[in-house]
């Protein structure tokens, strides 16, 4: 027997949620199912991240995730708030390890304030007193508004609020294949007025089921944290260093989690197939096959130091060492502190094949029978209920409902 939906959403997460409030919200009326194919929600990237509400000065001025991630922000906040989400407002700064980084830093300031973000320079005293801890040379960025929720409380009161509006939320659910006005979803057929593309890991797949997503492949990076035995509020500001402007990864930081706690991480180690996060529970030969035959170009690519990278983030497996890279922003860290594993996490890195480098932006195609979410990384989870409420204008715009 054949289903239907006015809106078929292939992948569960944050944006998948978000996408359904968003257009239940503005489309009250309309039939709409959002499919995740695994049996409980948050298995993925939006279970599995950091929780940090980023502010939005990372990013160039003329791209997505700088109109977004402003907005993503203040909207989060309020969803926090509105629906009782554990929240921590502690605020971040990003420190330089030698005066090299200045100009680095000076040019995030700037590209915050372009972005209409709240972002200040503070010498070293100042930063003793927003962050005993921290160490820096010559100056550092505080971002008040950056903070920090419970990523599994978000994802439950926004799957929540989309069954209040009348949208249905179907585990174990996984899309097979489909095309313009249908899907197969666990065998079965579905005629779909519109297919909206959240299924991250995945998304260059369904992308490429509808013509979308030729010229791009995900090349997975493997994100792990260690958590700390330190007391509540020992550290009070998120730590970050840095970015090295050539990949789109902060480095390894220092993040205040929702309780008060501390976990250092997370790295950025090239995974081999979609869903490794550790062990052999999720192999994919077909995905390490893939992976691999990306890899002479991704290792050439002119955009990227990348057997730099790998020099860099390999070693990182190794807790002690990974923990011991972090001593250059909170010089106190021991680690024997840090002795908690967290659950491993996947970004979901495009990587361009004509380009020959990584997508920086987040990239949204589609026409009038569906919608893809390409690269919707981090700051996915900051942005995800600003990136509905763009996404939907655009389909509204083209007729989509």
């Amino acid at each position: 027997m054949t289903r239907t939906a006015d809106v078929a959403i292939v992948g569960g997460g944050i944006v998948g949620l978000a996408m359904a409030d968003a257009i239940l919200g503005r489309h009250p009326g309309l039939r709409v199912v959002v499919l995740e194919k695994e049996s409980h929600l948050g298995e993925h990237a939006s279970g599995r991240n950091s929780g940090v509400l980023h502010a939005g000065f990372y990013y160039a001025p003329d791209t997505l995730k700088a109109a977004l991630t402003r907005r993503g922000n203040q909207l989060l906040h309020e969803f926090c708030e509105a629906h009782g989400v554990t929240l921590r407002r502690c605020g971040k700064v990003v420190v330089t390890a030698s005066e090299d980084e200045l100009p680095a830093l000076h040019q995030l300031h700037e590209r915050g304030r372009a972005n209409g973000v709240d972002v200040t320079l503070v010498d070293e005293g100042d930063l003793a007193g927003l962050e005993p801890l921290a160490r820096t040379v010559g100056a550092a960025l505080w971002s008040p508004t950056t903070s920090v929720a419970d990523p599994h409380q978000v994802i439950e009161a926004l799957a929540g609020q989309v069954r209040e509006a009348g949208g249905v939320v179907e585990l174990g659910a996984r899309a097979e294949s489909g095309g313009p006005g249908h899907l197969v979803v666990s065998g079965q057929r579905w005629d779909v007025g519109h297919v909206v593309n959240s299924a991250g890991l995945y998304a260059d797949v369904v992308g490429s089921w509808f013509g979308f997503c030729d010229d791009y492949v995900v090349l997975p990076f493997k994100g792990l944290y260690w958590y700390g035995n330190w007391p509540a509020g020992r550290l009070r500001r998120h730590v970050y260093p840095v970015p090295d402007p050539k990949n789109p990864f902060l480095g390894v930081h220092l993040t205040v989690t929702p309780s008060g706690g501390v976990k250092v991480g997370p790295t950025a180690i090239p995974a081999l197939w979609r869903e490794d996060y550790g062990g052999f529970g999720n192999f994919e030969a077909r995905e390490v096959g893939q992976v691999l035959r990306q890899y002479p170009r991704f290792l050439t690519s002119p955009h990227h130091d990348v057997p730099a990278l790998v020099r860099a983030e390999v070693p990182k497996y190794l807790r002690r060492h990974l923990v011991k890279q972090a001593r250059s922003l909170v010089p106190s860290l021991d680690p024997a502190d840090f002795t908690v594993k967290g659950r491993p996490g996947v970004r979901a890195q495009m990587w361009s094949i004509p380009g020959r480098r990584l997508e920086m932006d987040f990239v949204v195609r589609g026409d009038d029978r569906s919608t893809h979410l390409l690269n919707v990384v981090s700051p996915g989870w900051t942005s995800s209920l600003a990136v509905a409420e763009h996404v939907v204008s655009k389909m509204e715009s083209i007729g989509a409902f």
